[in-house]
């Protein structure tokens, strides 16, 4: 079974009991949260919205910023980052 390192931000340790970082199961990213929801319900309410990653939001999966959304392929002991995306341009 693929587990991820799952780093929670600030706002969403009130949904696990303050834990910091979770060892979640998943194959994808989408998989992955539907397991967090699973554990700490009302957590995947801040990061799902119309069957994708909520606008404003991002996720690292490893050292990269996911393009695949919640289709992102996970490997064990990947760690996951949700963090907001930062957009900008010169």
């Amino acid at each position: 079974m693929t587990m991820a390192n799952v780093f929670l931000p600030f706002a969403l340790r009130k949904y696990a009991v303050g834990a910091r970082e979770v060892n979640v199961p998943g194959k994808t990213l989408g998989e992955l949260i539907k397991n967090l929801e699973k554990r700490y319900p009302g957590i995947s309410a801040h990061l799902i919205e119309d069957g994708k990653l909520k606008p404003g939001l991002a996720a690292v999966c490893g050292t990269t910023e996911t393009r695949q959304g919640l289709m992102q392929p996970l490997e064990d002991d990947t760690e996951v980052h949700f963090v907001p995306a930062i957009s900008g341009g010169a």
